[in-house]
């Protein structure tokens, strides 16, 4: 792992603050939110490309049902301002450590330094290199049952199964739906067990290559397949390979790390602890960043609750230096 390296600033005028947040979506406004209302100085840096940008709305937000994602964000930015938090529209680029915290630089060259950080930044997804996919995605091309999966009910739905993860799928969309077919993309293979549970369930399975999308006003209609034929349907459902957006904090040591399951890896995540912490002292994380499964709503409560730790770091450090600067002048 890369070493941090500490970079002196101290001649530099540049902004401080107690907490910065790298990320302003549902988990980054949420421990931004949290930190202000403790009277923390907070910034939170944003580069206004949230995840789920190309969804119509978010879902399992308890008493926000429905809202666009675009328009929760808004809201947020407002409720944060309420408190002094600040939000600015950038990318960072980098991360050092310094004297006392951290120094973040953003893309257009400027700095800002602070106490602590919470990287909420999220994660990519990349998508099966099928045309049409991309375009689709967060309508009705999907991948969590949870999220969209009320909307495609009873409706004909597509699985692309491209890695093990579309078995599972296929059988969390069979519960919202008796029209399931399994497409064994690009020659995936699935065991005799996996073929037996889903013909148990009443699961189609269909061995081909997706070479497109067919759409009619603006509504999906089938995949094409290379044999010549159509897959008809109204929904497809992929399994994107996630990618935590983290390369600005090699400054700091901290790098992604694959997340493996059943010898499969599915993507990348910062590791941290129940609490958020990473192993860089001072640095949390929250949200899909390290959590490559959390909803909304969970991403939001990882951030509070990262944020309620963040806070009671710096009461303890606030104290300690109180201490001393009370010993000091007993001793005069």
């Amino acid at each position: 792992m890369t070493k941090s390296t500490t970079v002196d600033v101290s001649k530099r005028d540049v902004p401080k603050y107690d907490v910065i947040v790298v990320g302003g979506g549902a988990a980054g406004l949420s421990g931004a939110k949290n930190l202000a209302r403790a009277r923390r100085s907070v910034l939170v840096v944003d580069d206004g490309q949230p995840r789920n940008a190309p969804a119509g709305h978010i879902h399992n937000y308890l008493a926000r049902e429905g809202t666009p994602p675009l328009e929760l964000l808004a809201i947020g930015r407002r409720e944060l301002a309420e408190y002094g938090g600040e939000v600015v529209s950038g990318r960072v680029s980098a991360t050092s450590a310094i004297d006392g915290g951290f120094e973040v630089t953003l893309a257009d060259g400027k700095t800002v330094q602070s106490r602590r950080l919470l990287v909420a930044t999220g994660l990519v997804d990349r998508l099966p290199d099928v045309p049409g996919v991309a375009d689709r995605w967060g309508r009705d091309v999907l991948h969590c049952p949870y999220c969209h999966g009320w909307e495609v009910r009873d409706q004909a739905i597509v699985i692309l199964a491209t890695n093990p993860m579309s078995m599972h799928q296929a059988l969390l969309f069979r519960q919202l739906s008796s029209d399931v077919t399994v497409l064994l993309h690009n020659s995936t293979v699935l065991s005799d067990d996996e073929l037996e549970q889903l013909a148990a369930r009443d699961i189609a399975v269909v061995e081909d290559t997706a070479t497109g999308l067919t759409v009619v006003d603006d509504r999906l209609t089938g995949v094409q397949l290379a044999s010549g034929g159509v897959l008809e349907c109204q929904a497809v459902v992929v399994a994107p390979r996630f990618e935590a957006r983290v390369d600005f904090l090699a400054g700091l040591g901290l790098q992604a790390q694959d997340i493996d399951m059943g010898g499969h890896v599915f993507g990348t995540a910062i590791t941290a602890d129940a609490n958020g912490a990473t192993s860089v002292p001072g640095v949390w994380a929250a949200g899909n960043v390290s959590d490559m499964s959390a909803q909304v709503i969970v991403a939001a409560a990882r951030g509070v609750a990262a944020a309620a730790q963040i806070n009671a770091d710096l009461v303890l450090e606030d104290t300690r230096l109180a201490v001393a600067a009370r010993r000091a002048l007993a001793s005069v």
